[in-house]
């Protein structure tokens, strides 16, 4: 058990016009099982007093259609570490993109070093407690050195089990259970390895919303579809 400082950064924030969907998603429930704090990685046994360990600043964010749930606690709600409401219900400490919205963040000094280099923190839970069923909004992951070039781990949507798409798993840790988001085990989350990309380094971390949620547009219309994301946090730093 660690304490879990709040870690709050402030940053620029680019709001553009606007333009989610819920997937079956084998899981496999032994991703919680029990490990060291560190996850085996070699890093600081409590990196996340570190707020350099986080996505630091909100770059820019490009809503799509029924987006709005969460933009009024930016950019804080995205920086920091996670807060994750379990496999049963989904966190609400989240940034809602909306359909085919865009976010992206900085983060420092990402590098690819053996194994998964950054977690990607969102809100799916299992529906009805079934491990073998995930409600998932997926999203599309692409990182930068530059903020122009950009490499993108390969996502189908239409795969519930495409393991490059971010979204895919219910998110443990947080300041109440006690679990660390550096806890490749325990943590839950979807994490990437930049070599899978043939990436070495990355400043930049982009994602874009790949569900294809119905959004009705009006009074009353939903303000919560698409990917909804949580946190960042970097395993691999310099």
């Amino acid at each position: 058990m660690f304490t879990w400082p709040r870690l709050l950064a402030s940053g620029l924030v680019t709001l553009a016009a606007c333009g989610g969907a819920s997937s079956s998603d084998p899981y496999d429930a032994g991703d919680t099982a029990s490990s060291s704090v560190d996850g085996g990685l070699g890093v600081p046994d409590a990196p996340e007093f570190d707020p350099g360990r986080f996505a630091t600043r909100v770059v820019s964010f490009t809503p799509g259609a029924c987006a709005g749930f969460g933009q009024d606690h930016l950019p804080d709600i995205v920086l920091g570490p996670p807060e994750g409401g379990g496999g049963i219900k989904g966190s609400l400490d989240v940034l809602s993109l909306g359909n085919g919205g865009v976010v992206t963040v900085a983060v420092e000094g990402l590098v690819d070093l053996p194994g998964a280099d950054f977690i990607v923190f969102e809100n799916p839970f299992f529906i009805g407690g079934n491990a073998s069923r995930v409600y998932a909004e997926p999203g599309e992951v692409s990182v930068s050195n530059d903020g122009i070039t950009w490499a993108t781990f390969p996502c189908d949507p239409t795969l519930s089990t495409s393991p490059g798409c971010a979204g895919r798993r219910p998110v443990y840790a947080s300041e109440a259970s006690g679990i660390s988001p550096f806890d490749l085990e325990r943590a839950g989350g979807d994490p990437f390895d930049l070599a899978d990309i043939g990436v070495t380094s990355a400043q930049f971390v982009r994602i874009r919303d790949r569900t294809e949620q119905p959004c009705s547009t009006g009074p009353g219309a939903p303000t919560m579809n698409g990917f909804d994301l949580d946190a960042i946090a970097v395993l691999h730093a310099p």
